[in-house]
């Protein structure tokens, strides 16, 4: 289908701030850009919390938030978007506080280190150790251990993606869930979203490659499954998942081939593309009735996965 109209005033408004492409500026700039773009508010809840954490790197600043109600709540560690260049607790305010309230869970937001500042897989360690932060201190955050989930857009549906193929494989808390909208699961370039979407439509294969080459520290990490999940040889064991995709995005076709691979594999996939809409739309819930949609279904089924771990444990 076409653009949606909404999506199309939303474009219009931030191509009249008129800030460059990432890939034209510094890292510095672009985060610096990345504040001034709009950004809705998220609802109230009962409690939002600032502190540090610690981390394989030194400390990881996180903002917990939790839900009114006497618990113990179900836990989600949720990572920001941004490439891995871009991005913090601030931008991922909004999100974090919709699944707060629309899935009655303590959100743990993770201000993860950036590239290229630090390379893969600084993020990916320092995410995995924030979710199990979250599992080992759930008695004092009021969360039930036994319903911890991972989430993120973007680049953090990416993070998401790894930190529950590390569980697995180190041995971790038991996840219940990955919330992943439109991840990145693959550096390739040439698939057919990229070709149909990657100029014109907010993120660029330009801009891609950009953070690509920001974030990897040589060219074999392209190939490893905690940078590309693609590349993972058994998606076995991985919890349950909803990939969100967008239809005019870069990245539609690498997560809804990633979420074939988990059903393959054995693992509880729904994966849902929102057509008329572009890369980033999941924030845009204060002007795109198919960003509330899209809000709304991640929280639907966060709480159908932690009220299944509760019903089972």
């Amino acid at each position: 289908m076409p653009l949606d109209p909404q999506i199309i005033t939303v474009m219009e408004a931030v191509a009249a701030l008129g800030l460059p492409p990432n890939n034209e500026v510094s890292p510095e700039q672009a985060r610096i850009n990345g504040k001034m773009r709009p950004r809705a508010p998220g609802p109230a809840v009962a409690k939002v919390e600032d502190r540090t954490i610690p981390g394989p790197g030194g400390e990881i600043p996180v903002r917990i938030y939790t839900p009114e109600g006497s618990g113990p709540f179900p836990g989600l560690a949720w990572f920001h978007g941004g490439g891995w260049v871009v991005g913090d607790l601030d931008t991922a305010d909004g999100a974090s506080r919709h699944m707060c309230v629309g899935a009655n869970c303590v959100v743990v937001s993770v201000d993860y280190r950036l590239a290229p500042e630090t390379k893969f897989p600084g993020a990916a360690d320092d995410c995995y150790a924030a979710t199990q932060w979250l599992a080992a201190n759930a008695a004092s955050l009021n969360v039930d251990p036994n319903r911890i989930a991972t989430g993120g857009d973007s680049a953090g549906g990416n993070l998401s993606a790894a930190v529950s193929l590390m569980s697995r494989d180190r041995g971790g808390c038991d996840l219940v869930y990955q919330l992943l909208v439109y991840p990145v699961t693959e550096r390739n370039f040439d698939n057919v979203s990229y070709t149909e979407n990657g100029e014109g439509y907010s993120l660029t294969r330009d801009g891609m490659i950009w953070f690509w080459d920001h974030y990897l520290a040589r060219e074999a990490d392209a190939t490893n499954p905690y940078a590309a999940p693609m590349h993972a040889e058994d998606l076995s064991g991985l919890p349950p998942a909803l990939v969100i995709t967008a239809e005019y995005d870069p990245l539609r076709d690498e997560g809804e081939a990633f979420a074939q691979k988990l059903r393959e594999a054995g693992v509880p996939t729904v994966c849902t593309r929102y057509d008329g809409m572009i890369h980033g739309f999941f924030g845009m819930y204060a002007a795109v009735d198919k960003s509330k949609e899209a809000v709304e279904q991640a929280a639907t089924c966060l709480r159908e996965a932690f009220t299944g771990a509760l019903v089972g444990s």
